[in-house]
């Protein structure tokens, strides 16, 4: 049975600041690039330093903050290179995961990632084409792809290490795009071809999802390039 590293109960105190601290990242409440005081978010969260240490340290597993001997802590900063960067290692990542969810998925878990979809058409930001934004967790679509593989390592890296990096630049770059009913509808093959039981197919059709969503960005970037060149 797999495990997954993004569900489970906070128990101690460092687990419970390390959760807080990681939304209030991922949401922009602490704003990317963002100095971290370790003494202001110990008497923030009444905590010891050395309690707050461990969260930090688990927030750099993440890839949410940065630390740098002599300098400190930081948020990472959300840059253009970054986040083409990680949807090149999604690309790879997501298409194995993919083609290992057609062999290892359950029927069970097939029909609900189908239902899955068939909520998320009912959307309204969806069904007008301005926006396909999904719930963190058991409503985003390759959140349960990946768990669906089955496999314990693309499961940490892309659930453990990745996926709050992910969830950070969407928030902070913005839901809405052209692709909104064309990835909608990608998805639907993705989950076909592994209901299919095709491997090979469904990594490639992930593949093809991801790069896609890679070029939207970086004609976005092109474009915003040219106005501010005018």
């Amino acid at each position: 049975m797999s495990v997954n590293p993004t569900e489970y109960t906070p128990i101690t105190t460092s687990d419970k600041v390390f959760v807080q601290l990681q939304q209030a990242i991922v949401s922009g409440e602490i704003r990317a690039g963002t100095k971290i005081s370790e003494p202001e978010l110990a008497k923030q969260y009444q905590i010891s330093r050395s309690t707050l240490r461990e969260a930090l340290n688990r927030l750099e597993k993440c890839h949410l903050i940065e630390r740098k001997a002599n300098v400190g802590s930081k948020v990472v900063d959300c840059t253009v290179e970054g986040l083409l960067d990680l949807y090149i290692a999604r690309e790879a990542l997501e298409g194995m995961a993919c083609r290992q969810a057609a062999i290892n998925m359950s029927d069970e878990e097939i029909a609900a990632m189908k239902a899955m979809l068939a909520e998320h058409a009912k959307t309204k930001a969806l069904q007008d084409g301005i926006a396909y934004y999904q719930e963190e967790g058991d409503l985003d679509f390759h959140y349960k792809v990946i768990l669906g593989s089955h496999n314990q390592q693309l499961i940490n890296i892309l659930c453990g290490q990745l996926y709050y990096l992910l969830r950070m630049y969407r928030c902070q770059f913005g839901m809405n795009s052209p692709r909104a009913s064309k990835a909608f509808e990608e998805h639907s093959r993705i989950i076909e071809a592994i209901a299919d039981r095709d491997g090979e197919l469904a990594e490639l059709l992930m593949r093809r999802h991801i790069a896609a969503s890679r070029k939207n960005i970086e004609n976005k970037i092109a474009q915003l390039a040219k106005i501010e060149a005018m």
